[in-house]
């Protein structure tokens, strides 16, 4: 598996991933017990209030050290992955993936380097996924493919819904999937896992408290403190006071919106937005929503609804996460509010909201097919209304402007979060981060999920809220914090980096070739072709020169100068007795000085020399 480290300790290069023969067995739920976990077997109500454990403060053994250790998620929003070791038992919190930027040519997505886990997959106790999204599951196949071991993984009912379609996809049959509900204790190894409720972009998401020999951590996942969630769940302030009395010696905190002052808005606020919009929509609404932002999903479905419309869902993910949050009781619309794309044709305009995605201006998503008049069933006509219900993810911005522009040549009324309230954060702002850790009175912390400047932001709030400075840790993927009962310090880090998804390549693609990809399309490509007899110390026949992409690169004179330029290199390199090494470097060389005189470029160059 070829991988960039981002670690300074690491070392770039290949590194071969362990791999292990499946068991063929079918997808397996454990559901808790009452004797065991305070639930009684036929539960099916996430989110009703268990019956508590109690839970002894108990005494640190100062023989134990807590390794908590990133993998993921402190360079970027996403591939979220954290270790925690401690006496010989690991479990790991998250295993996100991240989309590729502009710098990842022909990139599907992008994984954090899981090698430290593979490694100590012998103390794998379990795997605890904090919400559905992409950032915190998306490696959950790769990494279960690797593992040689059956590893329970913990979740929330919709979390796991997602994730068995996701591990459908990639033909993953022996996952051991354990459902978990908010208020519920797990003993994982040395390790006691409680999970709390948080509200977020997503329902079932929750954070955890982790009890060890060592000392207590928590983490709280994606959250935000919205007071009027769509499905009445709200972050559990009663469990963080709890957890706080037990003594957290530290916190990890999600800093996306570390840098926003204030607070984020309620959800609720979107859904207000969208009634209007769609009140006073003459003909079609077509509305672009992440396909797993649920909440979102049944706003959407309330305001047509109310305004007398159908809805038609399309785009692969959309309708995927529609059908399963509908069977698991997350959306609610009746059947006969929903039509198939297929039967549209007939169905007048004013009757129609379009759920589909899209809303980062991907370009095989359902809104940029629609846009480009190259969707099978939806055409838009002028007049029809566009909302972008989604902020662009960084780096998107120039495909979703591209996208709008598109419709509104069209004759669309487009509508996104610059002209209206049609989107909202999922994450808490730095009013809501401040008091999550004034409630929480961590002795240490360290910001988690985010880029340099967010995990700074959420250091400073920390240290206003009185965490002392020196207690405070702002770290990079692959560090480490050691936890004991005499305090906490850095330790050892391990390796870490990313691994590339390329088609169905795993690890194969290396930073140099992503580094020829781009000098391709930024510069373009330059083919020699030539033979040369080196006993007799000649060149045979005509050199043969393809350039494309090149500025001028059709011109014949420029041509022309190139072939001279390169017959009098190699002829001189030959004449000083130069071997197949310095022919093709010097005729390499010597085109590429040409061109970058004539146009200042410098293409892909690659020299086929014959040796006869």
């Amino acid at each position: 598996m070829a991988k960039e480290h981002n670690s300074a300790s690491s070392q770039h290069g290949a590194v071969k991933k362990q791999t292990s023969a499946f068991k063929h067995v079918e997808l397996e739920r454990e559901r808790p017990h009452l004797t065991r976990n305070g639930f009684e077997n036929n539960a099916s109500d996430e989110h009703r209030t268990p019956r508590r454990r109690s839970i002894s403060k108990g005494q640190k053994n100062p023989a134990s050290k807590l390794r908590i250790i990133p993998l993921g998620g402190l360079d970027a929003i996403g591939k979220n992955m954290t270790a925690f070791e401690c006496d010989g038992d690991l479990i790991l919190d998250d295993a996100g993936l991240m989309f590729p930027e502009d710098g990842h040519p022909g990139v599907d997505l992008v994984l954090p380097d899981y090698t430290y886990v593979l490694e100590n997959a012998d103390k794998l106790r379990g795997i605890v996924i904090t919400h559905g999204h992409e950032d915190h599951t998306g490696t959950l196949p790769y990494l279960l493919k690797d593992l040689d071991c059956d590893v329970p993984i913990y979740a929330t009912k919709l979390t796991l819904g997602l994730i068995e379609c996701k591990l459908a996809e990639h033909k993953v049959k022996n996952a051991k999937l354990i459902e978990i509900q908010p208020g519920q204790q797990v003993k994982m190894g040395c390790f006691t896992v409680d999970f709390f409720a948080v509200n977020h972009s997503i329902p079932g998401a929750v954070g955890i408290f982790l009890q060890s020999p060592a000392g207590n951590v928590l983490h709280t996942g994606d959250f935000k403190l919205d007071q009027t969630p769509i499905d009445g769940v709200t972050t559990d302030f009663t469990a963080l006071a709890r957890f706080s009395d037990i003594g957290v010696d530290l916190m990890l905190s999600d800093s996306t919106n570390a840098m926003n002052p204030r607070f984020t808005p309620s959800e609720a606020e979107v859904g207000k937005a969208l009634k209007q919009i769609i009140g006073q929509a003459k003909g079609r609404v077509i509305i672009a929503a992440f396909a797993s932002h649920i909440h979102r999903m049944q706003q959407i479905c309330d305001a047509a609804i109310e305004n007398g419309r159908k809805v038609v869902v399309t785009g692969r993910s959309m309708i995927q996460n529609t059908d399963i949050a509908r069977k698991l009781g997350y959306l609610n619309i009746e059947d006969h509010n929903l039509i198939d794309a297929y039967e549209l044709r007939g169905t007048p305009a004013d009757e129609i909201v379009i759920m589909c995605t899209g809303s980062q201006g991907e370009p095989l998503s359902a809104l940029a097919r629609i846009a480009n008049g190259e969707h099978r069933t939806i055409e838009i006509e002028e007049g029809d209304t566009v909302i972008v219900s989604a902020t662009p993810v960084p780096g998107n911005e120039k495909a979703v402007t591209r996208v709008i522009n598109s419709l509104a040549k069209i004759g669309a009324d487009v509508y996104d979060k610059s002209r209206a309230q049609v989107h909202v954060s999922g994450h808490a702002s730095a009013e809501e981060l401040k008091i999550m850790l004034t409630m929480v009175k961590p002795k240490a912390f360290m910001p988690v999920h985010g880029e340099a400047t967010h995990l700074r932001a959420h250091a400073h709030l920390a240290e206003l809220t009185g965490v002392p400075p020196e207690n405070i840790f702002v770290m990079e993927n692959g560090d480490c914090l050691e936890l004991t009962a005499e305090g906490i310090e850095r330790g050892e880090g391990v390796q870490s980096g990313i691994v590339f998804v390329d088609g169905l390549s795993v690890g194969d693609t290396s930073q140099s070739v992503l580094d020829e990809r781009n000098t391709l399309s930024a510069q373009g490509f330059a083919a020699v072709a030539l033979a040369v007899d080196f006993k007799n110390r000649r060149q045979l026949g005509e050199i043969q020169l393809t350039m494309r992409g090149i500025t001028g690169g059709d011109d014949a004179y420029l041509a022309e100068e190139a072939l001279y330029t390169l017959t009098g290199a190699v002829k001189r390199c030959l004449a000083k007795d130069g071997g197949p090494r310095e022919v093709r470097k010097i005729a390499r060389d010597a085109l590429l000085s040409l061109l970058w005189e004539r146009t200042k470029q410098r293409p892909m160059t690659v020299v086929n020399l014959i040796e006869a």
